[in-house]
């Protein structure tokens, strides 16, 4: 059986780019996506047409033992999960404090903290009876930042870095590599950044930033390093990094 790099939140941006850069690294790459099941198709196509091997499965995060039926099937079934890749996004939109509602802001949590959690709980147990194991975790600014009308995203994303802290610390003893990735910047990503801004926006930022002004962060290159952090020998592991294309304030600075 190949070695299994799940990705959980496999659009046509970062987290299908990941999949198909660890396909070519000659493992099977088993995607979920909640909706969208053409979209899953044609990224396995991708896949499959460069020669490599995957899979997917349609999948709702929030739901009951979802999470951890889809591990048990894979480790059962497909093969070891060698790397796990929590990509789903916990935005909510911009909303203000009296127009965030409690299912709202516990919305943003589950994405972004339970659900990760839920993915720890089911697949760190097989990782650490192989004794190995990586989990790379995709963030945001709001991890670090919080913004009005950002109630729920903030707090939700920041505590999924925590959680990444949390599991590091626990973990990268028994030789599983946490790592959490900020992404500081625009995606050029049209199934999410693209649905959030609208098509017609979305094509004004890629006319002004994208191709060769490289002002969006493209997701084949992000990927890159998703699979470079997997690969980093363990007496120099990173935990966490921010990303943002070179024409970019920094968080920091804004």
């Amino acid at each position: 059986m190949k070695p299994v790099c799940l990705v959980i939140g496999a659009g046509a941006g970062i987290g299908g780019n990941v999949g198909k850069r660890f396909a070519q690294e000659g493992y099977h790459a088993y995607l979920a996506r909640r909706t969208d099941e053409d979209g899953l198709k044609r990224i396995v196509g991708e896949i499959e047409a460069d020669g490599g091997t995957g899979e997917g499965q349609l999948l709702n995060a929030v739901e009951d033992n979802s999470i951890e039926a889809m591990v048990r099937h894979i480790e059962d079934n497909v093969g070891p999960i060698e790397v796990a890749v929590y990509n789903l996004g916990a935005q909510i939109g911009n909303r203000s404090l009296p127009n965030t509602s409690l299912k709202a802001f516990e919305m943003g949590w589950r994405l972004a903290s339970f659900g990760l959690f839920r993915l720890a709980q089911a697949v760190v147990p097989h990782m650490e009876a192989r004794g190995q194991g990586t989990i790379l975790v995709t963030s945001a600014t709001a991890a670090v930042r919080g913004n009005a009308g950002q109630h729920s995203h903030a707090a939700a994303m920041a505590g999924r870095r925590m959680l990444c802290q949390s599991l590091n610390a626990e973990l990268a003893p028994k030789s599983i590599h946490i790592a959490h990735i900020l992404i500081d910047g625009a995606v050029d990503a049209p199934d999410t950044v693209g649905k959030m801004m609208g098509e017609e926006a979305f094509q004004r930022m890629r006319e002004e930033r994208g191709g060769a002004h490289d002002g969006l962060m493209l997701p084949e290159r992000i990927a890159d390093t998703y699979f470079h952090l997997h690969s980093q020998h363990r007496s120099a592991w990173t935990h966490e990094l921010d990303m943002r294309s070179f024409s970019d304030l920094a968080w920091w600075n804004h």
